[in-house]
């Protein structure tokens, strides 16, 4: 189970449908597919989606860090290294995606020598998640009949609605719109991508009240310090913190600070290893979490949903799984599927998916 490479591979991918969002908008998913290779010929996979408005990763960024720096540091090691390897690539500040891919792929590898299912290694606790869509800035009535169609074609009734323009009247309306398309029964909450200050913010909570949200996602900046923990005291639903706890350090602080009362868990972010750090500190503090989505491709989907299912905590809410359809195609032999509103855990060893050779060859970036 000796580790002898660790390689880096760029592809692009175009979106069919860009998202757009307070920081930032997508139209190609210029990712990383990072393998990570042993002594027996097992080849683990995970990807590194850069999210350069938010971590200042760029897809030149992750293949120069995991190239120079990364992989000289893991090479040699063996898979059960884990904590050896996050604490060698810890020396270096930032790049979480970089690092998170590593140690996913890692898991896969691991998996993929035992026989085992990822799922069933980090707890395998459910055999499936309900799934929840991002729907992007439109006008309401387009962002209500995409969540229509999400429902009547795939049966997916929860919705997390991208806030944070000015006037927040436009997002108002929007998840107005929205609540009245799908009906009382199916779950909506926001996340503003820190695009209103802390005022604008409560304002908005207010104007929302009869829409119904479950919870609601960095409404203003991260480090506004006092407004945050001022919006959060008035809060009425949970108040997750996602770029502001980007590692279990930083959801310590937001939680034991008040500026949180929940946690998004983005496996492109912390792995399965700090993930499973996260989950439980999660447990342990008794706060809510989501499995949430850095607008993954099918690779780091199928992370997110061995990682999801796996925690009695994290099974419990709808997970963000599915923006890889906003994607023109994937890497994946294939493809994930969603039945019924929910997406099962892969059955395989490792993270149970396949490369397809002649897709990665159509798509990557370096030859």
């Amino acid at each position: 189970m000796k580790i002898v490479s660790v390689r880096a591979v760029p592809y692009a991918i175009p979106f069919s449908r860009p998202l757009h969002f307070a920081s930032g908008f997508i139209d190609l998913a210029d990712n990383v597919l990072v393998q990570v290779t042993t002594d027996d010929g097992v080849v683990g996979v995970a990807e590194a989606p850069p999210r350069p408005y938010t971590y200042g990763e760029t897809q030149v960024s992750i293949v120069g860090v995991i190239e120079k720096l990364f992989a000289p540091a893991v090479e040699g090691l063996t898979l059960l290294d884990r904590e050896e390897v996050r604490a060698r690539l810890g020396r270096t500040v930032g790049n979480p995606t970089a690092k998170a891919a590593i140690d996913m792929a890692m898991w896969d590898a691991w998996g993929k020598t035992v026989g085992q299912p990822v799922h069933e290694l980090l707890g395998g606790y459910a055999d499936r998640l309900r799934v929840s869509h991002m729907l992007g800035f439109e006008a309401p009535e387009i962002v209500a009949d995409q969540a229509i169609e999400l429902r009547e074609t795939l049966g997916i009734t929860s919705y997390k609605i991208k806030v944070g323009r000015q006037p927040i009247d436009l997002d108002v309306a929007v998840c107005r719109a929205v609540r009245t398309a799908v009906g009382d029964d199916a779950e909506i909450y926001i996340d503003g991508n820190r695009g209103w200050t802390a005022p604008q913010a409560a304002e908005a909570v207010r104007q929302l009240e009869g829409v119904g949200l479950s919870r609601v996602e960095e409404l203003c900046r991260a480090d506004d310090v006092m407004g945050r923990r001022w919006l959060v005291s008035q809060c009425p639903v949970p108040f997750v913190a996602d770029e502001s706890a980007p590692t279990p350090a930083d959801v310590t602080r937001e939680l034991m600070a008040g500026a949180a009362t929940g946690v998004s868990i983005k496996t492109a972010r912390t792995g399965f290893s700090d993930s499973l750090r996260v989950a439980h500190l999660a447990e342990g503090l008794g706060v809510e979490t989501v499995i949430g989505n850095q607008i993954d491709g099918q690779v780091g989907t199928a992370c997110s949903l061995a990682f999801g299912a796996s925690q009695a905590w994290t099974a419990r809410n709808s997970a963000e799984l599915s923006n890889y359809l906003d994607m023109s195609d994937d890497l994946l032999a294939d493809p994930l599927t969603i039945i019924d509103g929910a997406m099962h855990v892969l059955p395989g060893p490792g993270l149970g998916i396949e490369i397809d050779p002649d897709k990665l060859s159509k798509y990557r970036t370096d030859v």
